[in-house]
Protein backbone atom coordinates (compact mmCIF):
# COMPACT_ATOMS: atom_id res chain seq x y z
CA UNK A 1 0.00 0.00 0.00
CA UNK A 2 2.83 2.39 0.88
CA UNK A 3 4.46 1.69 -2.48
CA UNK A 4 1.25 2.54 -4.34
CA UNK A 5 1.01 5.82 -2.39
CA UNK A 6 4.60 6.66 -3.31
CA UNK A 7 3.89 5.89 -6.96
CA UNK A 8 0.81 8.13 -6.85
CA UNK A 9 2.85 10.99 -5.36
CA UNK A 10 5.53 10.48 -7.98
CA UNK A 11 2.92 10.57 -10.76
CA UNK A 12 1.28 13.74 -9.42
CA UNK A 13 4.53 15.65 -8.97
CA UNK A 14 5.92 14.34 -12.26
CA UNK A 15 2.86 15.74 -14.01
CA UNK A 16 3.32 19.09 -12.26
CA UNK A 17 7.03 19.10 -13.12
CA UNK A 18 6.45 18.28 -16.79
CA UNK A 19 3.73 20.89 -17.03
CA UNK A 20 5.91 23.50 -15.31
CA UNK A 21 6.31 25.59 -18.47
CA UNK A 22 2.66 25.40 -19.49
CA UNK A 23 1.26 28.92 -19.79
CA UNK A 24 -2.38 29.90 -19.94
CA UNK A 25 -3.96 33.35 -20.07
CA UNK A 26 -5.16 34.97 -16.90
CA UNK A 27 -8.56 33.86 -15.67
CA UNK A 28 -10.98 35.71 -13.42
CA UNK A 29 -12.72 33.74 -10.72
CA UNK A 30 -15.41 34.90 -8.32
CA UNK A 31 -15.02 33.65 -4.77
CA UNK A 32 -18.36 32.51 -3.40
CA UNK A 33 -17.18 31.21 -0.02
CA UNK A 34 -18.17 33.24 3.03
CA UNK A 35 -15.52 35.35 4.74
CA UNK A 36 -13.54 33.48 7.34
CA UNK A 37 -11.38 34.81 10.10
CA UNK A 38 -7.78 33.95 9.28
CA UNK A 39 -6.49 31.21 11.55
CA UNK A 40 -4.62 28.48 9.74
CA UNK A 41 -3.05 25.94 12.07
CA UNK A 42 -0.06 24.30 10.45
CA UNK A 43 0.56 20.54 10.42
CA UNK A 44 4.24 20.85 11.21
CA UNK A 45 6.96 23.48 11.40
CA UNK A 46 10.41 22.99 9.92
CA UNK A 47 13.11 25.20 11.40
CA UNK A 48 16.76 25.87 10.79
CA UNK A 49 18.58 28.82 12.35
CA UNK A 50 16.33 31.82 11.69
CA UNK A 51 14.14 30.19 9.01
CA UNK A 52 10.84 28.57 9.85
CA UNK A 53 8.54 26.93 7.32
CA UNK A 54 5.06 25.91 8.35
CA UNK A 55 3.49 22.93 6.62
CA UNK A 56 -0.21 22.79 5.73
CA UNK A 57 -2.58 20.31 4.17
CA UNK A 58 -5.15 21.91 1.86
CA UNK A 59 -7.89 22.19 4.48
CA UNK A 60 -5.66 24.17 6.84
CA UNK A 61 -4.27 26.19 3.89
CA UNK A 62 -7.70 27.32 2.60
CA UNK A 63 -7.94 30.41 4.85
CA UNK A 64 -4.96 31.89 2.95
CA UNK A 65 -7.24 32.02 -0.11
CA UNK A 66 -10.07 34.01 1.41
CA UNK A 67 -8.89 36.80 3.68
CA UNK A 68 -11.37 39.69 3.66
CA UNK A 69 -9.14 42.31 5.25
CA UNK A 70 -8.82 44.97 2.53
CA UNK A 71 -5.21 43.99 1.80
CA UNK A 72 -3.85 42.84 -1.54
CA UNK A 73 -2.73 39.21 -1.26
CA UNK A 74 -0.31 37.55 -3.67
CA UNK A 75 -0.03 33.77 -3.44
CA UNK A 76 2.53 32.08 -5.66
CA UNK A 77 2.68 28.28 -6.04
CA UNK A 78 6.21 27.18 -6.84
CA UNK A 79 8.95 24.62 -6.13
CA UNK A 80 12.74 24.76 -5.92
CA UNK A 81 13.01 22.27 -8.82
CA UNK A 82 10.82 24.38 -11.17
CA UNK A 83 13.12 26.58 -13.30
CA UNK A 84 10.44 29.14 -14.34
CA UNK A 85 9.29 29.36 -10.72
CA UNK A 86 12.77 30.16 -9.48
CA UNK A 87 13.31 32.67 -12.30
CA UNK A 88 10.32 34.77 -11.23
CA UNK A 89 10.96 34.68 -7.46
CA UNK A 90 12.97 37.95 -7.47
CA UNK A 91 9.86 39.78 -8.71
CA UNK A 92 7.82 38.50 -5.77
CA UNK A 93 10.68 39.37 -3.43
CA UNK A 94 10.66 42.92 -4.84
CA UNK A 95 6.98 43.20 -3.88
CA UNK A 96 7.80 42.07 -0.33
CA UNK A 97 10.63 44.61 -0.09
CA UNK A 98 9.03 47.59 -1.84
CA UNK A 99 5.37 47.13 -0.89
CA UNK A 100 5.06 45.95 2.72
CA UNK A 101 1.33 46.68 2.55
CA UNK A 102 0.95 43.78 0.08
CA UNK A 103 0.86 40.31 1.63
CA UNK A 104 3.07 37.89 -0.35
CA UNK A 105 2.97 34.16 0.38
CA UNK A 106 5.18 31.73 -1.53
CA UNK A 107 3.57 28.29 -1.39
CA UNK A 108 6.20 25.63 -1.90
CA UNK A 109 5.12 22.35 -3.47
CA UNK A 110 8.43 20.68 -2.66
CA UNK A 111 8.27 17.30 -0.94
CA UNK A 112 8.09 17.53 2.87
CA UNK A 113 11.07 15.18 3.20
CA UNK A 114 13.15 17.65 1.15
CA UNK A 115 12.43 20.80 3.16
CA UNK A 116 15.56 20.64 5.29
CA UNK A 117 17.79 19.39 2.44
CA UNK A 118 16.53 21.61 -0.39
CA UNK A 119 13.99 24.29 0.52
CA UNK A 120 15.64 25.83 3.59
CA UNK A 121 19.12 25.92 1.96
CA UNK A 122 17.52 27.47 -1.17
CA UNK A 123 15.90 30.17 0.97
CA UNK A 124 19.18 30.92 2.73
CA UNK A 125 21.21 31.01 -0.48
CA UNK A 126 18.71 33.33 -2.19
CA UNK A 127 17.93 35.41 0.92
CA UNK A 128 14.18 34.87 0.54
CA UNK A 129 12.34 37.38 2.75
CA UNK A 130 8.76 36.63 1.69
CA UNK A 131 6.67 34.28 3.81
CA UNK A 132 7.24 30.72 2.57
CA UNK A 133 4.94 27.88 3.53
CA UNK A 134 4.81 24.26 2.44
CA UNK A 135 1.61 22.81 0.99
CA UNK A 136 1.98 19.17 1.90
CA UNK A 137 -1.16 17.55 0.52
CA UNK A 138 -0.58 14.77 -2.02
CA UNK A 139 -4.21 14.68 -3.19
CA UNK A 140 -3.74 17.33 -5.86
CA UNK A 141 -6.68 15.95 -7.80
CA UNK A 142 -8.97 17.21 -5.07
CA UNK A 143 -7.38 20.53 -4.06
CA UNK A 144 -6.09 21.93 -7.39
CA UNK A 145 -9.61 22.57 -8.78
CA UNK A 146 -10.56 24.15 -5.45
CA UNK A 147 -7.88 26.77 -6.00
CA UNK A 148 -9.11 27.40 -9.55
CA UNK A 149 -11.37 25.16 -11.63
CA UNK A 150 -9.25 25.79 -14.76
CA UNK A 151 -5.86 25.13 -13.12
CA UNK A 152 -4.11 22.17 -14.74
CA UNK A 153 -1.77 21.90 -11.76
CA UNK A 154 1.21 23.34 -13.64
CA UNK A 155 3.50 25.71 -11.78
CA UNK A 156 4.27 28.49 -11.43
CA UNK A 157 0.76 29.62 -10.68
CA UNK A 158 -0.24 32.81 -8.91
CA UNK A 159 -3.32 34.29 -7.31
CA UNK A 160 -3.70 38.00 -6.70
CA UNK A 161 -6.76 39.02 -4.73
CA UNK A 162 -8.21 41.73 -2.57
CA UNK A 163 -11.44 40.93 -0.76
CA UNK A 164 -13.82 39.82 -3.58
CA UNK A 165 -11.59 40.79 -6.53
CA UNK A 166 -9.63 37.70 -7.62
CA UNK A 167 -7.29 36.84 -10.51
CA UNK A 168 -5.64 33.50 -11.17
CA UNK A 169 -2.61 33.09 -13.46
CA UNK A 170 -1.09 29.82 -14.62
CA UNK A 171 2.10 31.26 -16.06
CA UNK A 172 5.53 32.57 -15.33
CA UNK A 173 5.70 36.35 -14.91
CA UNK A 174 8.22 38.86 -16.15
CA UNK A 175 8.77 41.73 -13.73
CA UNK A 176 6.73 44.06 -15.94
CA UNK A 177 3.84 41.60 -16.29
CA UNK A 178 3.61 41.09 -12.54
CA UNK A 179 3.66 44.85 -11.93
CA UNK A 180 0.92 45.37 -14.56
CA UNK A 181 -1.29 42.80 -12.81
CA UNK A 182 -0.63 44.33 -9.39
CA UNK A 183 -1.52 47.77 -10.76
CA UNK A 184 -5.01 46.44 -11.50
CA UNK A 185 -5.44 46.09 -7.76
CA UNK A 186 -3.60 49.19 -6.57
CA UNK A 187 -5.33 51.57 -9.01
CA UNK A 188 -8.92 50.69 -8.09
Amino acid sequence: MKRRGQLFLFAVFSTVFIACNNEKPAESVEIIEPAVEFEAPSKETFASDDIQIESYDFETFKPFLNQKDGKIHVINFWATWCVPCVAELPYFEAITTNHPEIDVTLVSLDFANQVEKSLIPFMKKNNIQSRVILLDDPDGNSWIPQVDENWSGAIPATIIYQDDKWEFYEKSFSEEELQTELNKFTNT
